[in-house]
């Protein structure tokens, strides 16, 4: 199957300038291409890994891929449909943060081995040093303001409010097209839906300029069955960081995606073939009990994002949590699989016995709860059942002399710090 169609299979294709010629171009030899990413933090997220994954599929049918870190955009902000204007950060900030982004895109892409290896690229290299006056003569004047106003990314902000800074943005990343046309006869640009406007900049700038074709295609904003913008759990995102969302959090949030979506997210997100994925999507519409499209995901994302390593110490964590057995994890994999529940600094002072400790960590709100939990059995200190009403924590309840864990019933985990 010809790349792009495999591309429009897996629903990787939301639009294309030109989808003929752009086939053809595929299919005629190696082309080159870039996507770019702005440094808008110190790491990329869940929603940057379709056109990362889109980036890499191109890179193993044969072509060569051009990665590009802002770190000229990176200081101005794309005000591509967002309700306000970005805060500028210092230009240290963003170097910094072009640092890390560099970092994370060298694991997905080949940047060592074939004529098709990888370019890693910052388009301050150019920006730095180009005059305002000769970016306004050399660039500016291939735009007409009507044609930057006609944008959809521009049209919302109009009405708010929008800055020059803000506004000429397109016309920066239109120049990067351009550049990395001059220099390394790039012809295709790959992006998120979101950054139609920018990306077509550069194919304008390309045909009045130089008179060139450029093709761009966009990559579907993701979006799960009920219309939720993929990759927000309760407002937070998942991050492409193992220190800001663990592999065992990144894997959880596969684990969890709705029947409805699983088949869908194995042909975007993971690189098994199109009858692998048939032949999991016939089991598991058997079986969706088994959850086998999501396991499968889940496997496959993190091993691909973390690493083998990674993956087996997550799923683990999954396993040993679910059977309650908390000593047969480590401190460090008890933070990462209980990051963010409940938790209690224990003080100098205290000598609480559990009932006591329940209510002051509030894993209850009452004595009388406590009293009753304790007495069914529903409490457990690191995995071991505790039913004496005065049992309190001794030295060898503390893990690693770091914390304790606390189970309220089959799920309700506490952790208890020192």
């Amino acid at each position: 199957m010809n790349i792009f169609d495999e591309l429009k299979e897996r629903g990787l294709v939301f639009q294309t300038t030109d989808e003929e010629a752009l086939r053809k171009a595929l299919e005629e030899g190696s082309i080159s291409y870039y996507t770019g990413y702005d440094p808008t933090a110190d790491s990329l997220h869940l929603g940057h890994l379709v056109a990362i994954l889109t980036s890499r599929r191109l890179q193993l049918a044969g072509h060569k891929p051009y990665v590009l870190v802002g770190g000229a955009t990176g200081l101005i902000g794309d005000p591509s449909f967002k309700d306000a204007e970005r805060s500028l950060q210092t230009k240290d900030t963003v170097d910094g943060w072009v640092g890390k982004i560099q970092g994370q895109l060298s694991r997905f892409l080949d940047f060592e081995n074939g004529d098709n290896k990888a370019v890693m690229v910052n388009n301050y290299d150019w920006f730095g040093s180009v005059s305002f006056i000769d970016f306004l003569r050399d660039v500016g004047k291939y735009f007409t303001v009507n044609y930057m106003m006609s944008k959809e990314s521009v049209k919302k902000r109009i009405e708010t409010g929008i800055s020059y800074t803000e506004f000429a943005y397109q016309i920066m990343q239109g120049y990067d097209f351009y550049e990395l046309n001059n220099k390394y006869n790039v012809t295709l640009q790959i992006g998120g839906s979101d950054q139609w406007g920018n990306m077509t900049a550069g194919t304008e700038l390309l045909r009045r300029k130089a008179d060139k074709t450029g093709h761009v295609v966009t990559v579907p904003l993701i979006t799960d069955s009920t219309g939720k913008k993929f990759g927000k759990s309760e407002g937070n995102a998942v991050w492409l960081d193992a220190d800001k969302t663990s592999p065992y959090e990144m894997y959880q949030f596969w684990l969890n995606v709705m029947d409805a979506d699983a088949v869908r997210f194995l042909k975007i997100f993971t690189f098994l073939t199109l009858e692998e994925i048939e032949d999991i999507r016939v089991q598991f519409e058997a079986a969706p009990h088994e959850r086998l499209a999501q396991k499968t995901l889940a496997r496959e994302v993190v091993t691909l994002v973390h690493g083998q390593e990674a993956y087996n110490q997550a799923l683990n964590i999954t396993e040993q949590l679910f059977a309650g057995n908390i000593k047969g994890l480590s401190v460090k994999e008890l933070k990462q699989g209980l990051r963010g529940v409940p938790n209690y600094q224990v003080k100098s002072d205290d000598n609480l016995n559990i009932v006591e400790l329940l209510v002051t960590a509030g894993v209850v709100t009452s004595k009388r709860q406590a009293r009753e939990d304790v007495q069914n059995g529903a409490i457990y200190v690191n995995g071991d059942r505790i039913q004496d009403l005065n049992y309190v924590l001794s030295d060898q309840d503390k893990l690693e002399n770091e914390l304790t864990v606390i189970r309220r019933g089959k799920k309700k985990y506490f952790v208890v710090t020192y």
